[in-house]
């Protein structure tokens, strides 16, 4: 290994962050086999919090592609010599695609007895608004007209239609980025960088087209009498707000172990008005969102929020606004406050935990009656924190460099001052 005044130095997955990441871990298979062996609400909270945290680790890794994607894409150079940060996030994204898919299935096809309006009936755990038997046929007591004229993309076969191919179109070009990345440290030139941009510049479209798809599949169909042509946008911009602040706090955990050394404030700086600018977006996003369909009251949109507005939620669903928008308006919105480390890091720590309370509210209404903060929420959610933490670091262990040393901006990224 070079010494920590190299730009070659190859990062070394050693210490407290690997012991207690692998500890997380094991707490969360734990959490996830007290809630199946409860058996019960518990079962079905389970259920909830894995696709919860789920979803949530695919947009994490998923925002690193997306960060990747739009540097390239707009010739950048201020972030160059840290964008091995966002290349491991993205090498992570295929695990934690096949990690969705495996927990959607099991939600899916596990049934469980509920009594509604006076009677018994097996629905799934996961997707049961759309995916309880009978609800499109017309001669079934379940019969739902409006699950039936959503029935064309509401199915089994276009839901995992929708999963695999996009999961594995995004998964297909942070890999190839990652590769093109490696292979210009190896190769130098102009061509692997090429490549990058007009890899980006197609990934980038089929990004925008896609990314409400998969929200509206992964997360509002939970809901599916409701719809929202906005929400796709609202998940968009807690993925960015989430995997900025996902990356900040690596960069300050390396700088703190003594790497990446030729990191300066200006990067950090640069770094805070990406998440202060995004977190502002994701509010206006959601005022919109809630205000037009306030305005409107039309039952079938405001039943959405009615029942975030119940006693057991809306504490939560107004804290999400408080945590999301006025902590980093307070924390980070002059320019000295983005150039404190310690400040920093705490605004990033707050809004990943604040993005978890944002995907908590979407997805528990629609799955959960009981909700609560237990052994299952606090428990899994540490589990995939673990693993994230685990998989990202051990990826980006794998470089041969943690600096792409013939990035063609790399100067400039040294050189970054603002």
């Amino acid at each position: 290994m070079k010494t920590h005044n190299s730009i070659e130095e190859r990062f070394q997955f050693t210490g407290n962050a690997k012991t207690i990441s692998l500890v997380a871990i094991v707490i969360g298979v734990i959490a996830i086999a007290f809630g199946f062996i409860l058996g019960g609400e518990h079962v079905q909270s389970t259920y909830s919090n894995l696709l919860l945290m789920s979803y949530y680790f695919v947009c994490v890794c998923l925002a690193g592609v997306f960060f990747c994607a739009y540097q390239y894409a707009a010739q950048a150079g201020w972030s160059a010599a840290f964008i091995r940060i966002p290349q491991a996030m993205a090498r992570v994204l295929p695990i934690a695609s096949v990690i969705l898919i495996i927990v959607v299935s099991f939600g899916l096809f596990n049934e469980h007895e509920v009594v509604e309006h006076g009677k018994k009936e097996m629905v799934p755990y996961l997707y049961a608004h759309w995916a309880t038997h009978g609800l499109t046929d017309p001669a079934s007591e379940n019969f739902d007209p409006i699950i039936t004229g959503k029935a064309a993309f509401l199915n089994i076969k276009f839901f995992y239609g929708m999963l695999i191919v996009l999961l594995g179109a995004y998964s297909y070009f942070g890999l190839a980025l990652t590769k093109c990345s490696e292979a210009e440290d190896t190769e130098g030139g102009m061509s692997n960088y090429d490549k990058s941009f007009k890899l980006s510049c197609i990934f980038l479209v089929i990004f925008g087209f896609t990314f409400p798809i998969f929200a509206f599949g992964a997360i509002m169909s939970l809901e599916a009498h409701w719809f929202s042509t906005m929400f796709g946008w609202y998940n968009l911009a807690a993925m960015h707000v989430s995997g900025l602040a996902v990356i900040a706090l690596i960069i300050i955990y390396l700088q703190k172990k003594g790497y990446m050394s030729w990191l300066h404030i200006d990067h950090l700086h640069s770094m805070g008005k990406l998440i202060f600018g995004f977190s502002i977006f994701w509010t206006y996003v959601w005022f919109a969102q809630f205000f037009l369909t306030w305005y409107a009251n039309i039952p079938e949109e405001s039943v959405y929020f009615y029942a975030r507005w119940e006693p057991e939620y809306k504490f939560w669903f107004w804290f999400n606004i408080v945590i999301n928008f006025v902590a980093p308006l307070l924390l980070l919105m002059s320019r000295d406050a983005k150039r404190v480390m310690s400040r920093m890091m705490w605004t990033c720590i707050i809004l990943v935990a604040g993005h978890w309370l944002d995907y908590y509210i979407m997805v528990m209404p629609g799955t959960v009656e009981s909700p609560g903060f237990g052994v299952e929420e606090i428990g899994i959610f540490l589990g995939f924190s673990g693993l994230f933490t685990f998989m990202t670091l051990n990826a980006l262990s794998k470089f041969s460099s943690i600096v792409p040393k013939k990035h063609p901006f790399l100067q400039e990224s040294l050189h970054h001052h603002i």
